[in-house]
């Protein structure tokens, strides 16, 4: 079953009730220490039965891939999360609570993620489910990401669908800025990039392999696909010292202690990224970049006085991204919670979120 986790709407923080997972503000604190380790990839294989396998289809191909699929019990949960990449199920005590329409109003806008509603107890207990609860379950690292609470109350569309889309990661997922707020919030620490012109005639094909390769380190490596022919990507290339004359290459990336390595490659062969993966985790090849950080002090609204301990805010550009991202050095996770409900703030809304 995935590691849950309680996430706060809008923002990479997140906490793991009934585990012993710590809030992800304080594990990026961690993440330098010799005991942070990578989250391991254990799915159990199980045979689907035909009626899951044509839901889960219907959901990304055909028009009454809509309607999120209704989970009367364990076994039916199980198969469906094991179907998708990214499933998101609503965990109700009844069907008649607003959320349910909620939840068909943004199927729409998702046509690559499975939709699942639940108001079975004994789904809801498996599950570790004690009150109305959105959860996304995410293949690429094993986890389950829960808004419940406060957070549930208060959800609407607009921060539902800022939830799925930041949190959307996947085989292999497209860097863009809202992408980046799940990538650096999984707990795997090392990212793979294709950096690849998506106009190239050859870009199917490469990708298809690519996927492929992917399947190998499930739970090791994070793979991502990097547009180099968009123009705000131009910095994360810059950062690897890759000249446009130089791609396709690969570029992976190490977040606990900026280790990197670089790899130009006419195309993607699945034992060439499966050597080149093997050869950094050994250690080979490896060059190091430390981040630049600038710090600057910042004021919060008067209402917000009773955050005491937050110390201040980092404005660092993280290396491959080149992205200016926001780094708070806190001591007390209800301050961060508080901090982070700061929803209306521009600061807020500009930049993603990453905690150290």
């Amino acid at each position: 079953m995935p590691q849950s986790i309680n996430c706060r709407v809008g923002c990479p923080e997140s906490e793991a009730p009934n585990t012993k997972t710590r809030a992800w503000s304080e594990s990026r604190k961690m993440e330098a220490m010799p005991s942070r380790c990578l989250f391991l990839l254990f799915l159990s294989t199980c045979k689907l039965s035909p009626e899951v396998v044509a839901e889960v289809q219907e959901s990304s191909d055909g028009p009454g891939a809509q309607e999120p699929m209704r989970l009367t019990d364990v076994q039916a949960a199980m198969e469906f999360i094991a179907a998708a990449e990214v499933a998101v199920i609503g965990f109700f005590q009844d069907s008649e609570v607003p959320a349910v329409s909620l939840i068909h109003s943004v199927v729409q806008n998702f046509q690559d993620v499975s939709f699942g509603i639940s108001t079975a107890s004994e789904v809801l207990a498996y599950y570790n489910i004690t009150g109305n609860t959105i959860s996304l379950f995410r293949l690429v690292d094993n986890k389950q990401l829960d808004l419940k609470g406060e957070d549930f109350e208060s959800m609407d569309a607009t921060k539902l669908s800022r939830f799925i889309e930041s949190n959307n990661l996947r085989l292999v997922t497209e860097y863009n800025a809202i992408t980046a707020i799940g990538l650096f919030n999984s707990m795997i620490p090392i990212h793979l990039l294709l950096i690849m012109n998506k106009a190239s005639s050859e870009f199917e094909e490469n990708l298809h392999r690519f996927q492929e390769a992917a399947k190998l380190f499930q739970g090791r490596i994070l793979f991502i696909l990097v547009d180099s022919g968009v123009k705000q990507n131009e910095k994360a290339i810059s950062f690897f010292k890759l000249k446009m004359a130089e791609l396709p290459a690969l570029a992976i990336y190490q977040t606990l202690d900026d280790k990197w390595d670089t790899l130009p490659i006419t195309e993607v062969l699945v034992e060439q990224v499966q050597n080149f993966c093997d050869g950094f985790l050994k250690g080979k090849g490896l060059v190091s970049m430390k981040l630049q950080v600038k710090q600057v002090e910042v004021f919060f609204p008067s209402q917000f006085s009773s955050v005491l301990l937050l110390s201040h805010v980092r404005l660092c550009e993280t290396p491959w991204t080149a992205e200016c991202q926001a780094s708070l050095s806190i001591t007390n996770s209800q301050s961060l919670l508080k901090l982070m409900s700061i929803e209306s703030d521009p600061f807020y809304l500009s930049v993603p979120l990453i905690f150290c």
